[in-house]
């Protein structure tokens, strides 16, 4: 079965890296570089997974996933936040924020593949 993502990312290299590790696993990948873009595509139906970067221009990622929750609520896709926010605390404020998952850039490959992984088998 064909598994499809959107990754909100507004760092070309970033999204460029995100996608080709996803591609090389078969995926499907919607991508969007800010949140207004996100919505158009999950207004046009929910991926499998969803990656989502903290800092984007306009509105920030935090706000989105709870957006998120409140909108669609247990239907919403696993929410990974993919940040460069690696501080002592910012992981627990992000997942308290709604996330699922979090991976604080740079990232290892075998962690994010582990965290693909763990979120497909947790729904």
């Amino acid at each position: 079965m064909q598994r499809t993502a959107l990754v909100v990312e507004d760092n070309p290299l970033n999204m460029e890296l995100i996608e080709e590790l996803l591609l090389a696993k078969g995926w499907t990948v919607l991508k969007a570089y800010d949140v207004e873009e996100a919505r158009q595509v999950v207004a046009a139906g929910l991926p499998d997974l969803i990656f989502l970067d903290i800092q984007l221009p306009g509105q920030d990622g935090l706000s989105y996933a709870a957006q998120l929750r409140m909108e669609y609520g247990a239907k919403v896709p696993p929410l990974i936040a993919i940040t460069a926010q690696a501080m002592k605390g910012d992981g627990d404020k992000i997942l308290a924020a709604g996330f699922d998952y979090y991976l604080p850039k740079p990232f290892e490959f075998a962690q994010f593949y582990r965290i693909i992984d763990e979120a497909l088998n947790s729904r």
